[in-house]
């Protein structure tokens, strides 16, 4: 019989309740949002202050590549983060690994805030950066995936990509925090007094953020898929070992086809501001305003494109992305390199549409990749993967490439090829949109018999 295909339990939970997958959704979003603003936080610190306050030794170029460089580190600790949270977010739910996470990232940027300065304590300074940078990836390696896993495991199936997305606008509210809190500040001071102690004032003021997140995420509960997992005793063990035996090819192939997303947000937040600011001569203030209205654009098109991704699948939107970043390149600092603020505006805006249809659906996209027992694991991991090829290293080979090239073209180039390489590697996955969030394992005999059912 077949009339079981959908558990009761599921019903029970109130996956269709509207009121309840606000809450969840809520929780998600301001979550993700406290968790990014502390990250891009310090992206933002690197491309304006780090290099004078942790590096003044150094050659101003050389200064801020060893900035980004530490800014890179944290995504080697999120691969490590992504597989220890994923660990537990298989082996004892989603909920607590959240709390953990957000905790943890918290006090790391908390911590940041505090830290003197080169000339205070020399070379300690960089290194004790460097380590809160490391405790900052590995909360952000187990964060994202449980806030994902928590809103699309409870959404119903015909609204995954619209609830999956409004996780992921978390990263441009979060930027845009970040960069508003740091154009107050550099309103609000001058030069020579941002870079004494106002730089501080968004670190220290990321503690209201995290006590608003905790707050929140007190209140929701387990997702059905992970009640399912448990009351049919069908944990993993050791969910990293069983993911590469089984998934191994979607976990790579998903990395790389979320390359791109990282590239490209990470060429608008942090080597787009470096550029414009010290190749071009735009103020400071400039580019953090373009940030900011470009980030206003993504809060807008990254819904929308999990929308449509509901209706059409899950690949084509990425992929029209995907191919709109690629094009988008060259016109890109084109726009930046006429020297009028109107066309940095325009190239800011037209670039986040772009990453918003290939960001929107792509975290559902890589959850439906993965049986329940592992999603965690899975879908940390893969974009975990993907932050490490595509975000960590942007920051430092753009500057470099400008310093050996003194042309923007060499940025365009690299922008492009990670875009291609995106591509490829998302045609080799499958859109697994049509199938049931709950199955326990997309290669158990079990699922194929009761995907054949329905």
């Amino acid at each position: 019989m077949t009339t079981t295909a959908t558990p009761p339990v599921l019903e029970a939970s109130g996956r269709l309740d509207r009121s309840k997958m606000k809450k969840i959704a809520l929780a998600s979003v301001i979550g993700t949002t406290v968790e990014w603003y502390d990250l891009f936080l310090f992206g933002t610190a690197s491309a304006l202050v780090f290099n004078e306050v942790f590096f003044p030794q150094l050659d101003p170029a050389m200064g801020t590549i060893f900035a980004f460089l530490t800014f890179a580190s944290a995504y080697l600790a999120r691969i490590v983060g992504a597989v220890l949270f994923g660990h537990f977010g298989d082996r004892l739910g989603r909920k607590s690994m959240l709390l953990i996470s957000l905790i943890t990232m918290g006090a790391a940027t908390f911590a940041i805030g505090l830290i003197p300065d080169y000339a205070t304590i020399g070379i300690a300074a960089p290194f004790i950066l460097l380590s809160l940078r490391l405790i900052q990836g590995l909360a952000l390696g187990g964060e994202w995936g449980g806030a994902v896993l928590m809103t699309v495991e409870h959404s119903p199936d015909r609204k995954r990509g619209w609830y999956g997305s409004l996780v992921q606008i978390g990263v441009p509210a979060g930027t845009l925090i970040a960069n508003l809190v740091f154009l107050i500040v550099a309103g609000a001071v001058d030069s020579e007094a941002l870079v004494a102690w106002g730089w501080r004032v968004p670190f220290l003021a990321s503690f209201i953020l995290v006590a608003v997140g905790i707050y929140i995420r007190l209140n929701i509960e387990e997702t059905p898929s992970f009640k399912q997992v448990r009351e049919q005793g069908a944990k993993a063990k050791l969910p990293f070992a069983y993911l590469i035996q089984r998934y191994w090819k979607q976990v790579l192939l998903g990395g790389v086809a979320t390359l791109s997303t990282g590239s490209t947000f990470t060429l608008l937040v942090a080597s787009g501001v470096n550029y414009g600011a010290s190749e071009l001569g735009h103020s400071k203030d400039l580019m953090l305003w373009a940030v900011l209205v470009a980030c206003l654009v993504a809060l807008v098109a990254i819904p929308l494109f999990g929308r449509i991704s509901d209706r059409v699948g899950r690949k084509p939107v990425i992929a029209a992305g995907i191919l709109a970043e690629a094009l988008l390149a060259f016109p890109f600092f084109w726009l930046l390199d006429t020297g009028r603020p109107e066309l940095v505006f325009v190239a800011y805006g037209l670039m986040m549409l772009a990453f918003s249809a290939n960001y929107g659906p792509i975290a559902t996209f890589l959850a439906e990749l993965f049986g329940s027992k592992v999603r965690y694991s899975g879908l940390s991991v893969a974009y975990m993967l993907s932050g490490l090829l595509g975000s960590a290293i942007t920051p430092a080979i753009t500057v470099a490439l400008v310093a050996a090239t003194g042309a923007s073209s060499s940025i365009a180039w690299y922008i492009g090829g990670a875009a291609v390489l995106s591509l490829v590697a998302l045609m080799m996955l499958a859109d697994n949109s049509l199938r049931s969030i709950d199955r326990v394992d997309t290669t158990d005999d079990a699922d194929v018999a009761e995907a054949s059912a329905r």
